[in-house]
């Protein structure tokens, strides 16, 4: 089995009320909003330009996979390096032991060679070996999907042998981990849900305004109470129970897509190098409504209001709880 790492501002005073207004007029309008819709294919921007079109086209080999719930995999797994290497000894994109790459590697781009480091061959591996196993359990009762993501974690005979997930936390976890985390590539038909802490966070991010930047910040004692960016979003979710990872990037995935006609008081909002490319992103903020965002921009800069609307801007996250239980925790870089 392949391892499984689851594991330029306003005034402040002005900025006050102008949020305050926002934050009200904005969430009585939201309660019209639907929730999200069933996945019609991958959310812009969430997958690197590099994989899309593979992810698109392998994630839709069999009924038990959809290109959202294969991303979900490959970025649970290797955060999309191909070069991702275990102390497990598991390699490349999709993370494969040699002994299961043997058996269950696929020729992807057809070029005579199966080669775990090789995007291409990992990617249509990865749906291949999910529908080797979707097709394991095909007879088991339940949803298709959970029953594959089970058999992947514990083994298609735990699978039929309890008729569906087994009782074991281990694989529980992971099911409901893969499940959840496809939200964030999804490409919803209808409008997402409002967050339901959005405006706790954005309390905590207000009274913040006015600290002095600090690369690699979090809002300790010791470091004088300062923030970077992705400390500070981390900090203001965490006042309201939500524990997102302390990497931009990885902050990405905590949850849905909205567009930018769609954006609420709460959502992160996200900057990016390469705006085909999330991994590229080396900027958040928490959106106020406006048009605006409060945000801990650079060094000698203090944490204040700021547009959105830049060349960089690549997109937004409404952050839900379990979307946040999911992401994999990594290392500050």
């Amino acid at each position: 089995m392949r391892k499984v790492w689851v594991g330029a501002g306003i005034g402040a005073g002005l900025g006050a009320c102008f949020l305050a207004l926002l934050i009200i007029g904005t969430y009585a309008a939201a309660g019209l909003g639907g929730a999200a819709g069933r996945v019609v294919g991958l959310a812009k921007g969430a997958v690197p330009a590099a994989y899309q079109p593979l992810v698109q086209k392998w994630g839709a080999l069999c009924p038990a996979i959809n290109p959202a719930l294969l991303a979900a995999q490959l970025y649970q797994e290797s955060g999309w390096n191909p070069k991702a290497q275990s102390p497990a000894a598991a390699q490349g994109l999709a993370q494969f032991i040699p002994g299961t790459w043997a058996t269950h590697g696929v020729d992807g781009d057809k070029d005579g060679d199966k080669d775990v480091w090789d995007p291409v061959d990992a990617i249509a591996s990865a749906a291949s070996y999910d529908c080797e196993l979707a097709n394991y359990v095909k007879d088991v009762p339940g949803d298709a999907t959970h029953n594959m993501l089970a058999a992947y974690n514990a083994g298609a005979y735990r699978v039929i042998q309890h008729d569906g997930v087994p009782p074991y936390r281990e694989t529980q976890n992971y099911v409901k981990v893969i499940t959840t985390l496809a939200k964030s590539f999804e490409a919803p038909v209808e409008r997402v849900q409002p967050s339901q802490q959005a405006a706790g966070a954005i309390y905590y991010a207000q009274k913040k305004l006015g600290t002095p930047y600090l690369w690699g910040g979090n809002g300790t004692a010791d470091q004088g109470g300062r923030f970077d960016c992705s400390g500070l979003t981390k900090a203001a979710f965490k006042s309201v129970g939500v524990e997102l990872p302390r990497v931009a990037n990885d902050q990405w995935n905590a949850g849905p897509h909205p567009k930018r006609d769609e954006l609420l008081p709460g959502d992160l909002v996200f900057f990016a190098y390469d705006l085909k490319d999330p991994r590229s992103i080396h900027h958040v903020g928490i959106y106020v409504g406006g048009g605006y965002m409060i945000n801990a921009p650079y060094t000698g800069a203090v944490i204040r209001f700021d547009k959105i609307d830049t060349p960089d801007y690549i997109g937004a996250t409404r952050v839900t709880e379990d979307g946040a239980k999911a992401l994999p925790r990594r290392n500050a870089a």
